[in-house]
């Protein structure tokens, strides 16, 4: 591959702006939300269903946090004329449906316990962790770092509380 020439950068080796890894965390909070959410309508045991009740609670604070920071940096990227195909390709390529299993309706069918259910969370948080890590360890720029780092804290916390559960039932 030539470096430089537009159209053969490898995506997985591509640097993000900061707008990028704020776009990139967003969808991977959301898709954490709709996971707990849906997940937490199937779960009986009322710790389990607390713990998804909280963990969607915390998405939901993320997703607000995210779109704060991204309201802030409108105004300095307004200008740019950024394409936004290399970001709308790796979402698609590497995250979508790769972190947390899509909870259509019929899938969510597909979670027949409590214990599936954590298991789910747990195996969810490990591949987002895995993920950040791996955007983490290719990237050059602070800024974008920070951002992933940043998630990578809060996706850890969850596992650390899912893993604690699952020890307790």
């Amino acid at each position: 591959m030539e470096k430089g020439k537009p159209g053969n950068e490898d995506p997985s080796r591509a640097s993000f702006q900061c707008a990028d890894a704020i776009e990139i965390s967003l969808f991977i909070e959301k898709e954490g939300l709709f996971f707990y959410e849906s997940a937490g309508k199937k779960i009986q045991n009322p710790q389990v269903r607390e713990m998804f009740s909280r963990l969607a609670d915390e998405e939901r604070e993320h997703i607000q946090t995210l779109q704060e920071k991204s309201r802030y940096l409108q105004p300095a990227i307004a200008g740019q004329n950024r394409p936004k195909e290399h970001l709308s390709r790796f979402i698609v390529e590497e995250l979508k449906g790769k972190i947390f299993p899509a909870l259509t309706a019929s899938a969510a069918q597909e979670i027949h316990n409590d214990m599936q259910a954590l298991e789910l969370g747990i195996e969810s948080e490990k591949r987002s962790i895995e993920i950040l890590q791996s955007l983490l360890e290719k990237e050059k720029k602070l800024d974008v770092k920070a951002i992933f780092s940043h998630l990578l804290v809060e996706e850890k916390k969850h596992l650390l509380m899912l893993q604690d559960l699952k020890m307790k039932l």
